[in-house]
């Protein structure tokens, strides 16, 4: 009975990372997908949100709803700075700053012990109803949770994409001069765009750090971003269910190769770790080869023209 029990318990967890996954994956194909702008310092933002709200709800002591949109606003703010300072760049330039970015956080967490206890990490952070309800029951309490914000956020982020305001950030997608020349405000649409998407990504760090109950700067390394552009890549760059399918593929071939790799004989950590890297990228490779547009390709949405007689009027 433990050990279906067991089963179940890391069922759940992985579907509760797969969540969290699939935010970063959201609040990236917002910025990337519909905006046309690289961000590769989403890491950053993610470790923005996990230190604001770990710091408001275990220093502060504000609730943790509190906290997390504390964690969402912060973060923004940080991605409407980031915007209006590389508003100007494109293409690997942006992809560089952005990435560079990430790295001052984690550097900054990394060195500013009286606020972020350095290297040692914030430990102890609150989580619902931890502590007062069994680690079964909590783990299946926060994965509702997550799931009902990636919820609410895909539905916020398909309105966005079918609604007027989506046409024109992927009109800047396509060709930010033409939109300028049709008489949009680029860098306001930008601007906004980033914010929100950062937003996103603050908040998938706050549940994170709330559900894991300890962040430190060596959690928030590259390799999360590089994880969540190969989901947003292979689900369907553009396409926010594409981003959520993704972001729980990678989290099953990250665990799956887990399993794959353990029982080799021969191989020390080092070398398991590589391989399981390997058939991660292989895996991913695999599908971009069958589906180049990912497993669920961006579908524009359908503009009905207006009738004929207000056309001419």
């Amino acid at each position: 009975m433990n050990g279906r029990t067991d089963v179940e318990n890391y069922l759940v967890a992985m579907a509760t990372f797969a969540c969290l996954y699939a935010l970063l994956a959201l609040g990236l194909n917002l910025v990337w997908g519909l905006a046309g702008m690289i961000n590769l310092g989403l890491v950053g933002f993610f470790a923005v949100g996990a230190y604001v709200s770990a710091l408001a709800t275990k220093r502060g002591g504000v609730p943790i709803a509190l906290g997390i949109v504390a964690a969402l606003a912060v973060a923004a703010v940080a991605g409407a700075v980031m915007a209006l300072i590389t508003a100007r760049l494109r293409g690997d330039y942006l992809a560089i700053i952005t990435l560079g970015f990430s790295e001052v956080v984690r550097l900054v967490a990394s060195n500013e012990i009286w606020l972020t206890n350095g290297t040692d990490g914030i430990s102890g952070i609150p989580g619902p109803w931890r502590g007062r309800v069994s680690p079964v029951a909590f783990n299946v309490i926060f994965l509702v949770l997550a799931a009902l914000l990636v919820t609410v956020v895909l539905g916020v982020l398909e309105r966005v994409r079918h609604s007027p305001y989506g046409r024109v950030l992927r009109a800047i997608r396509d060709d930010d001069q033409v939109a300028g020349v049709a008489g949009k405000h680029v860098l306001r649409f930008k601007v906004e765009a980033f914010a929100l998407s950062a937003g996103v990504l603050g908040v998938a760090g706050a549940l994170w750090g709330h559900y894991t109950s300890f962040i430190a700067p060596e959690v928030f390394v590259p390799l999360i971003t590089i994880y969540v552009v190969l989901a947003l890549t292979a689900g369907g760059t553009g396409n926010n269910w594409g981003a959520v399918l993704g972001a729980f593929l990678v989290v099953f071939f990250m665990e799956a190769t887990r399993f794959a790799t353990g029982w080799l004989p021969g191989l020390g950590p080092v070398q398991i770790a590589a391989l399981r890297e390997s058939l991660i990228g292989l895996s991913l490779l695999v599908i971009l080869r069958v589906r180049p547009a990912g497993l669920l390709p961006e579908r524009l949405p359908r503009v009905e023209p207006p009738p004929a007689g207000e056309a001419a009027r």
